[in-house]
């Protein structure tokens, strides 16, 4: 495998970035996982784009623009000899001195990443995931806004673990006010007489190019989708739910706090989303 790194492309062993860099000292920096099928990088304009407004929301000036990072990506799968996987594209506040200012940080540190991944067994996307609510709390949205993809991942992290403590894969992440915010790593859809409701970045979710592109497959499909505040009892009340995300794609749940999602299987409308996205990944994109 060959990373890039700053400009120049260097075997996996050899890819090191310095321990005074700020994204190593502080997880100050940004990131966007992205996918590659057949050849096209899935909506790359979108993960910039969310890359350059992360970057915005930081204070931290990209070293590259779009297109140098585009073509950054592409040419990075190619390297690589790659047709399918996944792409994860950091930047990071650069190296500096001990302290968390990030003055004297004069250059941004930008890697990329293209390798394969496979976040769920294929059995779960045939037969579902069951998911479980963790004390660990999303991070507020007046402490850090979750439109930002930033490298703090810490109480994500810590959600994870609580769930695989106690088998299961993936958690529910509640916010202060104990509402559903997302999953460790992914947004969460629920359908309920004919609406499909997801939460708002109002109460903790990140904005997801996968949860975009379920929306727009709503549309397509002409289903009323909706964005509120979801309760523990709506995923346990719902008809069918599923979780979306670049890694993740769309898996279908099957069980929530150990409580049947409608007859515990994967229902008819996540399927046909399912099959809907798989249609669209290889040519909503860029070529490599």
């Amino acid at each position: 495998m060959k990373v890039y790194l700053n400009g120049d492309f260097v075997p996996k062993d050899e890819a090191r970035v310095s321990v005074f860099d700020h994204g190593v000292l502080y997880g100050d920096g940004i990131f966007e996982g992205i996918r590659l099928y057949d050849g096209c990088v899935f909506k790359l304009d979108e993960h910039l784009e969310r890359l350059e407004l992360s970057a915005k929301a930081i204070l931290l000036d990209l070293p590259m623009s779009r297109e140098e990072l585009a073509e950054a990506v592409c040419e990075t799968c190619r390297q690589n000899g790659l047709s399918n996987g996944y792409i994860r594209l950091l930047v990071t506040r650069g190296v500096g001195h001990l302290g968390l200012s990030p003055r004297g940080c004069e250059t941004p540190t930008v890697v990329i990443i293209a390798g394969d991944i496979q976040l769920y067994p294929k059995e779960y996307y045939e037969e579902g995931l069951k998911i479980i609510t963790v004390p660990t709390r999303r991070i507020s949205p007046a402490a850090l806004p979750p439109m930002v993809k930033s490298l703090n991942y810490l109480n994500n992290i810590l959600a994870k673990i609580e769930a695989q403590q106690v088998g299961f894969l993936e958690a529910i992440m509640l916010n202060d006010d104990g509402f559903v915010a997302e999953c460790t790593g992914d947004n969460i859809f629920i359908l309920f007489k004919d609406r499909l409701i997801t939460t708002p970045t109002s109460s903790g979710a990140l904005r997801g190019i996968t949860r975009d592109v379920a929306c727009n497959i709503a549309s397509e499909m002409e289903l009323a989708t909706e964005m509120e505040n979801l309760t523990r009892y709506d995923l346990w009340s719902a008809e069918e739910c599923f979780l979306t995300g670049t890694a993740a794609e769309i898996i279908p749940v099957v069980e929530v706090d150990g409580r049947k999602v409608g007859n515990g299987k994967p229902g008819d409308v996540t399927k046909s989303f399912l099959k809907r996205f798989k249609s669209k990944v290889s040519v909503e994109g860029r070529k490599i």
